[in-house]
């Protein structure tokens, strides 16, 4: 018996679901230069264009030359430096909360997260359109797994009828792939009625949403009783790496006992903390940065519809365009790609099947002038692949 990894591949490849990793060979930004090509991109996380931000670099800089370049070991044995500190004090003091938790990635934070709070004998009720990370986490937990129909708190208020133990309700704060964000405040009602937890990753909310950046939580006014379980990830909108839970002083500290890739993992470099508290202070400083992303968003719907394209109910900075089959999502990429333009085809397993679509990610970094060659390359590309080979 042997596995047969080359079929596998083949089948992939057949399906037009094959993955291959572009070769970034430049800073992240508007303009990228991959494989060699200089490309205008539409495809990166980096909301509020902090991850190339001259501060954000010079304050790494600083703090390698004070702590090196190396976490060392886990926060439990001597890793946790006093520049991580600062950093979980500025998180918890920026997410209104008593305290935060520094992980090495968002992944790892969900995991450790929910692993920690429910187990055998528990219930875990998810999204069905919930991230990969938050999905594995609730398999994993060994709890009772359940998913509800999306961001649909009467779906979810019938699970909470039939769950068991201690109960933690689990969600995407914005939907990474879709674009759309969860109705909290009806979310938060049904969890504390059968007295649940909500817990909320809020990865691609902090910076883009609410009145200072504080995400999806801080846009609907809720607070530690609505939603005890508060994740964020660093990589996105902060510009950096890393992740955070963010909740009340018996959270963090059940977390430090009991999180397992909390525990078993060598912190992240010192230096890193150091250029996240930097480009938190540019987050809550430079207001600018999420009124001219919006601004971009609204051009980019208003260009999009006018175009024809089917967009998603989004005011994030994630607009997904609808295309339905992959092997078309692959060719519009394509196209756009051969005009200078880097929008990245996301096909199944990753959406459900027959949901291919172009995921356009804005950025406070790009320009109104930007975008507008964006939508007259999507213009020209979509009347292209409309008309057919035959006059491509």
């Amino acid at each position: 018996m042997s596995f047969d990894l080359a079929a596998r591949l083949a089948a992939r490849r057949a399906e037009h679901l094959y993955r291959q990793r572009p070769l970034l060979e430049s800073p992240q930004g508007p303009q990228v230069l991959v494989d060699g090509q200089p490309l205008l991109a539409f495809c990166n996380n980096d909301y509020l264009g902090l991850a190339n931000h001259p501060q954000v670099i010079e304050a790494w800089r600083a703090g390698a030359s004070r702590w090196g370049v190396g976490g060392g070991a886990s926060h439990l044995v001597i890793g946790h430096s006093a520049a991580h500190h600062a950093l979980e004090e500025a998180l918890a003091e920026f997410t209104g909360r008593p305290r935060a938790l520094l992980f090495t990635t968002g992944y790892m934070a969900n995991l450790g997260a929910v692993t920690a709070l429910v187990g055998q004998g528990d219930t875990v009720l998810e999204d069905r359109l919930n991230h990969a990370s938050l999905l594995d986490a609730g398999l994993l937990s060994g709890a009772r797994f359940n998913r509800y129909l999306h961001n649909d708190a009467a779906s979810l208020a019938k699970r909470l009828e039939k769950a068991c133990g201690n109960t933690l309700v689990v969600t995407d704060g914005v939907f990474s792939m879709d674009g759309d964000v969860a109705d909290l405040p009806a979310l938060a009602r049904e969890a504390q009625a059968k007295g649940a937890w909500l817990m909320v990753d809020d990865a691609h909310g902090f910076g883009p949403l609410g009145a200072n950046g504080g995400g999806l939580v801080e846009h609907f006014g809720l607070g530690l009783e609505e939603v005890p379980v508060l994740v964020g990830t660093l990589g996105k909108a902060f510009g950096t790496a890393g992740a955070f839970v963010a909740g009340s002083d018996d959270l963090i500290e059940s977390l430090i006992q009991f999180a397992r890739p909390y525990i078993y993992t060598t912190s992240q470099p010192p230096a890193q903390a150091c250029a996240t508290l930097k480009s938190l202070e540019l987050l809550r400083s430079e207001h600018w940065r999420r009124a001219h992303l919006a601004s971009l968003i609204g051009q980019f719907r208003r260009g999009a519809e006018q175009i024809g394209l089917e967009l998603m109910d989004s005011f994030t900075p994630i607009q997904p365009i609808m295309i339905g089959d992959s092997a078309r999502a692959v060719r519009l990429s394509q196209m756009l790609r051969s005009r200078g333009t880097l929008v990245t085809a996301i096909r199944p397993p990753t959406v459900p099947a027959g949901s291919a679509r172009l995921r356009v990610t804005l950025s406070a970094a790009h320009s109104e002038a930007q975008v507008q060659l964006l939508l007259n390359a999507l213009a020209e590309c979509f009347s292209e692949l409309q008309a057919g080979p035959s006059h491509a």
